[in-house]
């Protein structure tokens, strides 16, 4: 047996190797043909952490075509970097002086790429390319690639986040689906309504919502808690505070039971936040029979606060242009294919799980039948032009280098509030202090 893998082991180094030296040698020969070679940096897979089988098809289509446009130009990109692996990956190869000329950007990387030079300001090119329209991006997404007031990158793909709705327990409770302009006092009476001991054991065991906390609630709120460029924070607004006071009520129905996945999945749970990318994957076969089967759901927006609308949070996948490239112009057009060609864009809803980031897109009719051939029937999609909504109006996550300690400081001190039902007023002073020296280190 052992005899046996050792020789699976071998053949499959084998596999690797033939397979780098294939690829060597035709980028070799490419030089030697005096083809121009554009490398392009990747990471395979979904940028949303769910499941794909498709992540090439839209960039090897890309490629094609653009190599097919400009004889004498070769897209050149290398396939087996994982996400997870991708910003050391990315790294190596700028230390290395071998940084490709275009690359894709994770939210995480971007505004430490952006101080430390790496990325070219697109403004130049954005300006003086006359078939170039700004109007054409959603402006959320668009701004998502802004650094300091200047654009250096293109969002390439866009996925808002949605409220799950589990219809089967609605129904069951004589409850309706909430229209896309709900509010915060629509979800608290369904909260209420559901919250009950169902088993008749003397433990709640059916509850309103599981994983909806503060931040969803400043955002529907209108407000957020970081500053864009991440050197201030505001907790202690009246927005804010109103945020967490609606949060701390809904909290108060579950008699301190703690609300967990199990629960959730147990069809025991009216709302959850839901990307739009679970949304389409675990709406569609053969994913679908993975999660959810034993009741049915929905997504709509999520409630509106007294202040604010019915808003959700945003990411975006990005791509940017190495500022030290040597091919600039090129680099540009390859860019401009992947994020603002409408065909390319199509593909975005055939074989990745977000949504365009250009309106004409999203807001079209085919958009939605695409997305419509791929649910069961009797299932409705998402309509296109309250997808193309959400999108407009979503609030942009961070992308500033601590973005991601600062929320995570932040959740541990705003749970410990909730959890001992501290005074919100005091807390939040406290709450404001810690994370703004945080940010200031």
């Amino acid at each position: 047996m052992k005899k046996k893998k050792r020789i699976l082991l071998i053949a499959g180094l084998i596999v690797i190797a033939a397979v780098i030296t294939a690829a060597f040698l035709a980028l070799s020969r490419s030089r030697m043909n005096n083809e121009t070679v554009l490398e392009f940096g990747m990471f395979t897979g979904s940028n949303w952490d769910v499941e794909s089988a498709t992540s090439f098809v839209i960039i090897d289509k890309a490629v094609k075509r653009f190599e097919e446009e400009h004889p004498g130009v070769k897209i050149h990109y290398y396939s087996g970097v994982l996400k997870e692996d991708y910003s050391e990956w990315f790294s190596r190869k700028l230390l290395e002086g071998e940084a490709p000329d275009v690359f894709m950007v994770l939210s995480s990387d971007f505004n430490q790429l952006c101080s430390m030079g790496v990325m070219k300001n697109l403004n130049e090119q954005m300006e003086k390319d006359k078939d170039f329209q700004e109007e054409k991006f959603y402006s959320t997404a668009l701004e998502s690639g802004t650094y300091l007031g200047s654009q250096y990158a293109l969002p390439y793909e866009a996925v808002p986040t949605l409220i799950f709705v589990n219809k089967t327990l609605l129904n069951r409770e004589g409850l309706t689906i909430p229209d896309q302009d709900w509010t915060w006092e629509e979800l608290y009476e369904i909260c209420e309504a559901v919250t009950k001991d169902a088993d008749g054991d003397g433990k709640l065991d059916q509850f309103g919502t599981y994983n909806y906390g503060w931040l969803d609630a400043a955002y529907s709120n209108g407000v957020t808690p970081f500053a864009a460029d991440g050197k201030s924070c505001d907790f202690t607004n009246p927005g804010m505070k109103e945020a967490f006071r609606f949060i701390s009520k809904i909290n108060d129905l579950y008699e301190g039971r703690q609300v967990t996945m199990e629960d959730f999945n147990a069809g025991n749970v009216a709302f959850m936040p839901l990307t739009f990318a679970e949304y389409r994957t675990y709406k569609t076969y053969p994913y679908k029979i993975k999660k959810y089967r034993n009741f049915r759901w929905d997504c709509v927006t999520f409630p509106a606060g007294p202040q604010g609308g019915n808003l959700s949070e945003m990411d975006t996948l990005l791509m940017g242009i190495n500022k030290m490239t040597e091919h600039e112009e090129l680099a540009w057009e390859f860019l401009k294919l992947l994020t603002y060609d409408e065909e390319i864009q199509m593909d975005i809803f055939r074989y990745s799980q977000g949504a365009s980031v250009l309106k004409s897109v999203t807001s079209s009719d085919e958009a939605e039948a695409i997305l419509q051939a791929d649910m069961e029937d009797g299932e409705k999609v998402i309509d296109s032009q309250l997808l193309s909504r959400i999108l407009e109006e979503g609030k942009i996550v961070p992308k500033f280098k601590k973005y991601e300690q600062a929320l995570s400081l932040s959740e541990n001190m705003i749970n410990k509030m909730l959890e001992e039902d501290s005074d919100i007023e005091s807390s939040l002073k406290v709450l404001q202090k810690t994370i703004e020296a945080y940010l200031k280190q």
